[in-house]
């Protein structure tokens, strides 16, 4: 799998852009401010239907433009694609793949297959649980179309639930509404977990030969899952209703699972050095490219965001060495030298203000 071209049109700091992708390596490199991650964040955009960074269609549109439009042409086992997004500030998003437009936002997924690193992926471990689940939701919804729709149903229901709850008083029967929305939630609850809990021990099986090698075997990764309801999911939401009702949200589902990385028996999170946490992350990034190459019988395409500055040599090395056969776009503020002579058919672009101009290796 890899991008052929991406054009953008009045994206962020882009009043046009029009690049040619190599198969294999692509460094954006300048100073910060320029619009790097702009790049990555469309094809991210194009990948999963939002942008990594939360932003509001609306905020991505240039400024004094009221709409904006991403076009990648994308080749996968040897079929072509071309993803149309039109992005506009008072309406829903267009999305037209191969011409056709979609009725769903959700047939996008699984279309083109991204890993993104950036240097917040770095603190995946030590940070709350919600940067935890949106790993695990947008790494299924790339893979797993019924995990996908089970995630949406789920949620669409959740959002019902508390609505109900915020206003409890005023709803007629609300006991008995409850106790609907209850019975649905729970069939979509067990799907979310069961899935979790067999992408988990996917991934178990492929991080800990990665972790050991980058660590030197001095550590044994493993990866906990840490659903926040147990077996007795039907009863849950009833007994813990007068709970919900008082804070007026739901309290338990799997909107609050979390996952715990331990090294023997210890916490990483809390007891691992910040070059551990590092290890790990990285350690992560490369197993999901295993995993869904697995999965799907083709390499993913990898944005790597500013990440090269923030790991060591040894890091650095173990990152670059596990690009081979996967095309990746990489941003930083100068050229390392170490990814410089990666030459071979990759390509070199200078990012100046909302330009793009390739260059050669000797620039």
């Amino acid at each position: 799998m890899f991008i052929e071209k991406l054009e953008l049109k009045n994206y962020r700091n882009y009043e046009s852009l029009d690049i040619d992708l190599s198969n294999n390596v692509n460094i954006f490199f300048g100073d910060n401010a320029q619009g790097k991650t702009n790049i990555l964040e469309s094809i991210y955009l194009c990948a999963t239907a939002s942008s990594h960074r939360g932003s509001k269609d609306k905020d991505i549109i240039k400024f004094e433009s009221d709409e904006a439009h991403i076009k990648l042409f994308t080749k996968k086992r040897e079929m072509s694609y071309r993803i149309d997004m039109h992005l506009k500030k008072n309406k829903a998003k267009g999305i037209a793949i191969n011409g056709v437009p979609v009725k769903r936002i959700s047939e996008v997924f699984g279309i083109l297959n991204v890993i993104l690193f950036s240097p917040e992926d770095l603190s995946i471990i030590k940070d709350g649980p919600s940067k935890r689940r949106k790993f695990l939701d947008v790494e299924l919804c790339q893979i797993d179309k019924i995990y996908l729709n089970n995630l949406i149903n789920y949620n669409k229901i959740l959002n019902q639930r508390n609505k109900v709850l915020k206003d409890y008083e005023k709803v007629n029967n609300v006991d008995t509404m409850l106790d609907v929305l209850d019975e649905q939630l729970i069939t979509y609850a067990k799907e979310i977990i069961k899935r979790r809990k067999e992408f988990i021990k996917e991934l178990n099986s492929i991080v800990f030969n990665i972790h050991s090698k980058i660590s030197d075997n001095r550590e044994k990764i493993n990866i906990v899952y840490k659903p926040n309801i147990d077996e007795r999911i039907e009863d849950m939401y009833l007994i813990n209703r007068d709970t919900d009702k008082r804070y007026r949200t739901t309290s338990i589902g799997p909107h609050r699972d979390d996952m715990v990385f331990m090294n023997d028996k210890e916490d990483i999170r809390v007891y691992g050095s910040q070059g551990q946490q590092r290890t790990v992350a990285l350690s992560l990034k490369l197993a999901e490219i295993e995993l869904v190459k697995n999965r799907i019988g083709d390499n993913p395409i990898l944005l790597l965001d500013d990440v090269l500055s923030e790991l060591d040599d040894k890091r650095q090395h173990h990152l670059i060495d596990s690009l081979k056969n996967v095309q990746t776009l990489i941003t930083c503020t100068g050229v390392n030298d170490f990814v410089s002579k990666q030459a071979g058919k990759n390509k070199i672009f200078k990012v100046i203000n909302g330009t793009v101009d390739e260059r050669s290796f000797n620039e």
